[in-house]
């Protein structure tokens, strides 16, 4: 009977390690990275540059606060790394008008917005004209809540 349950509590210890989700690491909390890259791939450069998001490449990268950071030339990246305060987006690279109602939310690298200097992306048309509409409440608002929610899991908000 000792022995079964051992057994019972080994089965029961093993199985809960094989399902408990693995620790979330900072970059995966502060920034929005999808498919292994900040932004998805999109060289964050390119929007001053060329202004239109460009994806990035395997060849060109970087690694900025954990996370990979992918450029479309090594010129692009050197100025990145150079500066990454003025490349990097708001709010990790979440939607800037979700940040402001106190969320992270995937953005669409098409709508995208660089006021005074600062590169703001959002999750899409309808928020992106919302941002349009009130460029400076909506920053306000989110650089008060990112504050808050930075270091918070998106599916926890």
């Amino acid at each position: 009977m000792y022995h079964a349950r051992i057994s019972a509590v080994l089965c029961i210890v093993a199985g809960l390690a094989t399902v408990a989700p693995a620790p979330l690491m900072a970059d995966e909390v502060t920034t929005y990275v999808k498919d292994g890259a900040a932004l998805g791939g999109i060289d964050p450069v390119a929007y001053f540059t060329d202004m239109k998001p460009v994806m990035g490449s395997d060849e060109f990268t970087a690694t900025h606060d954990g996370v990979t950071w992918k450029f479309v030339s090594a010129e692009h990246r050197d100025m990145f790394t150079a500066n990454p305060a003025k490349y990097a987006p708001a709010y990790g690279g979440y939607c800037a008008t979700s940040a402001s109602f106190g969320y992270k939310i995937p953005i669409d690298p098409k709508t995208w917005d660089i006021h005074d200097g600062k590169l703001y992306l959002n999750a899409g048309d309808t928020p992106h004209k919302r941002y349009l509409f009130e460029v400076e409440g909506i920053i306000s608002r989110a650089d008060t809540n990112w504050r808050k929610i930075k270091n918070v899991p998106a599916d926890q908000l």
